[in-house]
């Protein structure tokens, strides 16, 4: 039989929801009607078959990237590809890495490209595509933990700002972490780099060796995981002050070569209560409070 995807307005009529598998998308948008409509449409259309490009790529999805040399096919493919090549000299990391933002990118791409919208979000499980006109604006909310409901900062996302994009990483997510932070917000110009910059710099969030930090082997938890045997974090015991600062310094000196390259507008690294703020300018700022203004991440409010 062949499988359908599912594709409906949520209760509230504004909202699309669209899901096959594992990926799950919440869309939105504002303008004109008719423009929203055909845009929806478009959505729809592009959401449809696109799980099965994937997956006729996956095995090279889940092959460490060369930075040099992209084999892959299909358009989302290579988006995740371009995404993660950055950091492919310096360190292990596949294509599956940037999946969830280049395929909103995607759906949001073919939205903008059938009709002209005031504003669009396409949200994949935290990992968020933006588009905002002139005088438009998001309000963002950074979680503490992605498995959990509750604010633990905000940010403004205005049109004028490079910020586009919108990823969390942690041992608390949908996919394995490396390191051992709760979460690590990254505001990008795209879905995609944002995706590929949260995994890199939540790894970074580390202590290695320690015997509070519980690890096991990726293919242990899920025989067909792109880590294969390396060890994941899954669980965190009691951590000293000092070692929770040595860890978010850990990662903030990577967030911040990656803001310094551009690669990253800013971040938000959070370990088990303590959070560590990465940020240059304009609605992604260093002090705190223009984390503080106001709300998406999981669930949007605008």
């Amino acid at each position: 039989m062949t499988r359908l995807p599912q594709i409906a307005l949520l209760p509230d009529g504004k909202r699309l929801h669209l899901q096959d598998g594992p990926i799950d998308l919440i869309v939105e948008a504002s303008g004109r009607e008719a423009d929203v409509r055909a845009a929806y449409e478009a959505a729809a259309r592009r959401f449809t078959g696109l799980l099965d490009e994937l997956c006729a790529e996956l095995t090279l999805l889940r092959t460490a990237a060369d930075p040099r040399h992209c084999t892959l096919q299909g358009l989302v493919a290579r988006r995740m590809h371009a995404a993660v090549a950055p950091f492919a000299a310096d360190c292990f990391i596949t294509p599956m890495a940037a999946v969830a933002g280049s395929v909103a990118e995607e759906i949001l791409r073919a939205m903008l490209l059938t009709a002209p919208l005031d504003r669009a979000y396409v949200n994949n499980g935290g990992d968020i595509a933006l588009h905002l006109a002139g005088g438009e604006h998001f309000s963002v909310g950074l979680m503490d933990r992605p498995d959990r409901h509750g604010v633990m900062r905000t940010v403004v996302v205005d049109s004028d700002a490079p910020v586009r994009g919108i990823a969390t990483s942690g041992r608390h997510g949908r996919s394995f972490s490396l390191g051992i932070a709760d979460a690590v917000t990254v505001l990008a110009r795209t879905a995609s780099q944002a995706d590929a910059a949260a995994t890199v710099i939540a790894n970074a969030v580390d202590l290695p060796g320690h015997s509070a930090i519980l690890r096991v082997p990726a293919n242990e938890l899920q025989p067909d995981s792109d880590l294969g045997t390396r060890l994941v974090t899954r669980d965190v015991g009691i951590l000293a002050e000092d070692e929770i600062e040595q860890a978010l310094e850990a990662g903030a000196i990577r967030a911040r070569d990656l803001l310094m390259s551009g690669l990253i507008e800013g971040a938000a690294l959070r370990l088990l209560g303590e959070t560590r703020l990465v940020g240059a300018t304009g609605s992604v700022a260093t002090s705190t409070p223009a984390f503080q203004r106001t709300s998406i991440q999981g669930v949007m409010h605008v």
